[in-house]
């Protein structure tokens, strides 16, 4: 009888363990998200935003850790061995995610060991400069650039990163030579470019709209409103379309679905929520939300053309 009556509180002792298990809602504890790059940058004042409004549909806090280092390698590493849970994910952007893997030998690979949990927004990057310089025209950055003959500094946030790509390609169409200086992230870029390091570099909108008059727009690869429209590259005879950057939010591969799935529902809300909307609008970034699946069609799409495009800027 007495072994009986163990047998029943033992079982009964797992049932409500079982129970109690799945009652339990993920997350029950802050979440870690790894930017890849350096502070003061566009991915770290996005992600400001967002992670302050998004707790109140996710239950919990997501905590931002700024991980830079080996163009963005160093933080993808650590999210791609941390444990699939969903507490660790990493915030970053399709030329970390997608090109690289076409131009060096990564300790990852970016399609299998992590999943897109959602695109956050997009944009293309301008050109910017002092606001004391003397060049108010794309063509008159240019022009010095020449006669320089290779010396002018331009920086850029990290080598075949979301500004030094299009950086490439804006160069080659105007048939400049420059010194390219690499910096770890759009921020730094930006500290070099105030401080006089550099004559130039290309930004996102957020991170121009936050210097406020401490920079000049001379062109930028899209129309931008909040940056007062300056002239868009396509207007002034370049032939081609600088790619655009998105910021995604990607999760280890192997985390569960459920949670993704919570994530992905939580996200999803911000692109209606008024706060999260006007704060944006200060950043002068958009809110164009994509869900993980759709995304993940639209990483392998890139990710073939971007292996092409590798090969045209590396050629010679």
């Amino acid at each position: 009888m007495n072994n009986l009556i163990k047998f029943l509180i033992i079982s009964l002792l797992g049932f409500l363990s079982v129970i109690s298990q799945s009652q339990a809602q993920y997350p029950e504890k802050p979440i870690t998200m790894v930017i890849p790059l350096g502070p003061g940058g566009s991915h770290d004042l996005n992600a400001r935003v967002f992670t302050s409004i998004v707790p109140q549909y996710l239950g919990n806090a997501i905590i931002v850790k700024l991980v830079p280092g080996a163009s963005g390698q160093t933080g993808t590493a650590m999210v791609a061995q941390a444990k699939p849970d969903g507490y660790t994910l990493l915030f970053t952007h399709n030329y970390i995610d997608q090109l690289q893997q076409h131009v060096k030998k990564l300790p990852y690979n970016p399609l299998k060991d992590f999943k897109a949990v959602a695109r956050m927004n997009y944009s293309a990057a301008c050109m910017i400069v002092r606001s004391d310089s003397k060049h108010k025209t794309l063509k008159s950055l240019f022009d010095e650039a020449k006669s320089s003959k290779g010396k002018m500094k331009l920086g850029h946030s990290g080598m075949w990163g979301a500004t030094m790509v299009p950086m490439a390609q804006i160069l080659s169409w105007a048939k400049v030579q420059v010194n390219l200086t690499p910096f770890k992230g759009g921020g730094p870029s930006m500290q070099g470019l105030l401080s006089g390091d550099v004559e130039a570099i290309l930004q996102f909108p957020s991170g121009i709209n936050a210097q406020g008059d401490k920079v000049r727009t001379l062109a930028c690869g899209a129309k931008e409103k909040s940056l007062g429209n300056p002239p868009v590259l396509s207007d002034l005879g370049f032939p081609g379309q600088i790619g655009y950057m998105d910021r995604i939010i990607l999760a280890p591969a192997g985390t569960p679905d459920d949670r993704i799935k919570i994530l992905q529902s939580a996200l999803s809300k911000l692109k209606d929520d008024k706060t999260f909307k006007k704060f944006m609008k200060r950043l002068g970034e958009n809110t164009a939300y994509m869900n993980g699946p759709e995304y993940e069609k639209v990483r392998a799409d890139k990710s073939e053309k971007y292996k092409d495009l590798v090969k045209i800027m590396t050629k010679g």
